[in-house]
């Protein structure tokens, strides 16, 4: 389907190619809009993405608290069990002075993620009932900020390199709160993908 400037809707979006403006219009579900002047796509209808990005946040949100609280490596040496959790690595961080990196480890492990399931969750709850939220557009804006500062799956890679350098000093398990990051990755992403911005967009009150 091509999108073009005198459609009926009164949402605008500006192709990411050649700056075309346009007014969106209704797409079935698995539709694609094209612009006209350079064929870029411009965006898909995902159909009943709500819902399933609305799953996956109230998956995130089970497993965040889980993955925060519970130790992320069990380590067995010299007869002496250690656990760690995240929260509690963070506190090291600060207690050792790096507090840049402290509140790296925070913003993009714990508030970041956490920030943006409590804004999907906020934004789809209430669509899901039939309601708009209140100051749905600031909510939204929220979820795009610090969706690039959620970086669990980059945080499990540091996990992994650690697991692979711990291994050859001492006994070490993955811990249930490695399990829960994986978890929480998968979750999110899912969640991301699933969420149509635009028909989320276009629910939103006139000037928000």
């Amino acid at each position: 389907m091509e999108c073009h400037p005198e459609g009926a809707m009164n949402r605008l979006i500006v192709c990411h190619e050649c700056d075309a403006l346009y007014r969106t219009p209704d797409l079935p579900a698995g539709g694609v809009a094209h612009c006209v002047r350079c064929g870029a796509e411009l965006f898909r209808s995902s159909g009943n993405g709500l819902n399933r990005a609305l799953a996956w946040t109230l998956t995130g949100l089970i497993l965040l608290p889980i993955a925060h609280l519970n130790p992320l490596l069990i380590m067995h040496l010299g007869g002496r069990i250690r656990e760690n959790t995240l929260l509690a690595g963070v506190e090291a961080l600060a207690r050792a002075g790096m507090w840049d990196l402290a509140l790296l480890v925070f913003g993009t492990t714990m508030l970041g993620p956490g920030l943006l399931l409590a804004g999907m969750c906020y934004l789809l709850l209430p669509l899901r009932c039939g309601r708009v939220p209140r100051r749905m557009a600031d909510a939204f804006r929220l979820v795009r900020l610090v969706t690039p500062w959620s970086m669990v799956g980059v945080f499990l890679l540091g996990i992994l390199v650690a697991y692979v350098k711990l291994t050859a000093m001492a006994g070490v398990v993955p811990g249930l709160a490695s399990l829960a990051m994986c978890g929480l990755m998968v979750a999110i992403a899912a969640a991301r993908a699933s969420l149509d911005d635009h028909a989320l967009w276009n629910l939103a009150p006139e000037g928000s």
